[in-house]
């Protein structure tokens, strides 16, 4: 088979969502509802006051709950929220039953990410 054909192959194959990658999407989309210049300086002080970098949200997702709850008080719930739905958004697939009456953001996160992983 030729390299043109393998490319080809391998183009037209369906990309299995990441789920790193949709984590940071979401994230991305939510704060950029704030504006551009807000999403940045969130960002900048994510990882300079909670050592959070963008790219490692993903994998501090308690970390990063908790620096939005101490940073927005109870507008991180709005956050929260906000990237629930982009998460909800990119797997339609995914249905969430909360263990409580409330949707706590980490549990959500967490069974999407066990999803995720099963469709792999």
């Amino acid at each position: 088979m030729t390299t043109q054909k393998t490319q080809q192959i391998t183009q037209s194959k369906p990309q299995k969502p990441n789920f790193e990658k949709t984590i940071q999407d979401a994230v991305d989309e939510t704060f950029s509802l704030l504006g551009e210049n807000s999403k940045e300086t969130i960002y900048q002080h994510l990882e300079n006051d909670y050592k959070i970098a963008k790219h490692e949200i993903p994998c501090k997702i308690v970390a990063f709950a908790n620096a939005l709850e101490q940073s927005f008080g109870v507008g991180a719930k709005i956050l929260e929220i906000n990237i629930i739905r982009a998460l909800h958004k990119r797997n339609q697939g995914f249905m969430y039953v909360p263990k409580k009456r409330d949707v706590m953001f980490t549990d959500y996160v967490a069974s999407l990410q066990c999803f995720m992983t099963s469709q792999a």
